[in-house]
């Protein structure tokens, strides 16, 4: 097995994982354009290779600039692990790689967000293996993991104002980065929904990390649907469940 850390120039020759099946798709072009976007503030993009096959991969970046709803100063937080085969090690060969840059860059440890809910996050059952420890959670099941070096420091924690950042929105929105390739047909799902309905769609693109502190109504942060104050979604939908869940709220 061997690691590949990407960067610009690799990234141009090998593209990122996720929907790499679809390299022509606006979703896939537009995940490498943050990705490459991204390096500059210190993200770690790292592929596990078997046999010259992609069969894993982890994004991880500072706290700081990282695209969770999280308070973790100090501290790595992991954005995705993905592998393509379970119970061969992969992910736990990635996420030792991610503690090994944490201890060479003097973190207090590493965050990850959870939630059984959806495939969206990393599943919480692989970090419980490597040590981590569930310390907090949010409305619509998620959970906050952490691997701290000396349990002398402060842990990492969610916000608690989930309620009024969903009251901020009446209309239908969503609130979006490209973080995640799989963005772009979630969004369009959600346009074709709305268009059923004949109800207006308001898109707000997150800028930075402020913004996404500020807005996001969920630790996911980089995708959310919010109609009349209501969560609609924080992952892909179909059409027909966009529809459905729209003529809830409505009282339909």
């Amino acid at each position: 097995m061997q690691m590949v850390e990407l960067n610009t120039e690799i990234l141009k020759g090998m593209g990122s994982y996720c929907l790499r099946s679809k390299k022509k798709s606006h979703g896939y072009i537009q995940k490498n354009k943050w990705l490459n976007e991204r390096f500059e503030e210190g993200l770690k993009y790292i592929q596990l290779m078997e046999n010259k096959k992609q069969v894993g991969f982890i994004e991880y970046t500072v706290a700081e600039s990282s695209s969770r709803v999280v308070h973790a100063e100090d501290y790595l937080v992991i954005h995705c692990l993905w592998v393509s085969e379970t119970g061969k090690g992969y992910g736990t060969k990635l996420i030792q790689q991610c503690l090994h840059d944490a201890k060479s860059q003097s973190k207090r440890g590493i965050v990850v967000v959870t939630n059984p809910q959806t495939s969206w996050t990393p599943s919480k059952e692989i970090f419980i293996k490597n040590d981590f420890q569930l310390i907090d959670t949010a409305p619509y099941h998620f959970e906050l993991l952490v691997y701290h070096f000396d349990s002398r420091t402060p842990l990492p924690s969610f916000p608690t104002n989930w309620e009024e950042r969903l009251n901020q929105f009446h209309d239908l929105t969503i609130i979006r980065s490209f973080q995640c390739p799989y963005v772009e047909v979630a969004t369009e799902n959600i346009i074709a929904g709305a268009k059923q309905l004949g109800i207006d769609v308001k898109i707000i693109d997150l800028k930075n990390r402020e913004e996404l502190m500020k807005l996001a109504p969920t630790p996911y942060g980089i995708y959310s649907v919010v109609f009349k104050g209501k969560l609609i979604s924080f992952h892909r939908l179909t059409i027909h469940s966009v529809v459905k869940k729209v003529k809830e709220v409505m009282g339909q």
